[in-house]
């Protein structure tokens, strides 16, 4: 069993408050736009971190990070990339390769929406933890929390951080 903790649009910032739930977690995933990798490198400190980077990460983040981080674990196939879309409106980039092959949980970041949405047609659970960082028009700093238990994802949480101001 694995405790997850999902963020994402950091745009530099993280305070206590993100930090207080990643010591929860067994691993801590970032689904990019990282911004300063003070970010990833305080997370790191604390717990193992799988990211990918976004739109705005420079060249150290493109670097440490990949575009798209696709890995098992327990017994569930996750993809987690920055610009993905969502059900029926998947990025041109990954459209064919996630209609061939799709993974069990589907995660991006960018549009700073939490979204949880599941996929009837490629069975999958599309995730999108919203925005955990203050940049942006989002109103509400967001992140998810889930357990992963052999093949079955559980106890999904909605984690409100307050606003972004």
């Amino acid at each position: 069993m694995k405790k997850i903790l999902l963020l994402s649009d950091t745009h530099s910032y993280i305070d206590n408050q993100i930090l207080k739930f990643a010591k929860q977690a067994d691993e801590v995933w970032h689904a990019g736009d990282i911004g300063d990798l003070k970010v990833t490198d305080t997370i790191q400190k604390l717990k193992p971190l799988r990211a990918v980077y976004g739109n705005i990460d420079n060249t150290d983040a493109r670097m440490e990070f990949p575009l798209d981080n696709r890995f098992t674990i327990e017994n569930v196939d996750v993809w987690i990339t920055h610009i993905g879309g969502y059900p029926n409106k998947y990025n041109p980039r990954i459209r064919e390769i996630i209609v061939n092959n799709p993974p069990k949980i589907f995660i991006s970041g960018h549009s700073h929406i939490l979204k949880v949405q599941f996929d009837k047609k490629l069975n999958l659970l599309h995730l999108n933890p919203g925005a955990a960082g203050k940049s942006g028009f989002h109103n509400v700093r967001t992140m998810l929390r889930f357990t992963i238990e052999g093949s079955d994802i559980k106890n999904l949480e909605i984690i409100e951080l307050g606003q972004r101001g």
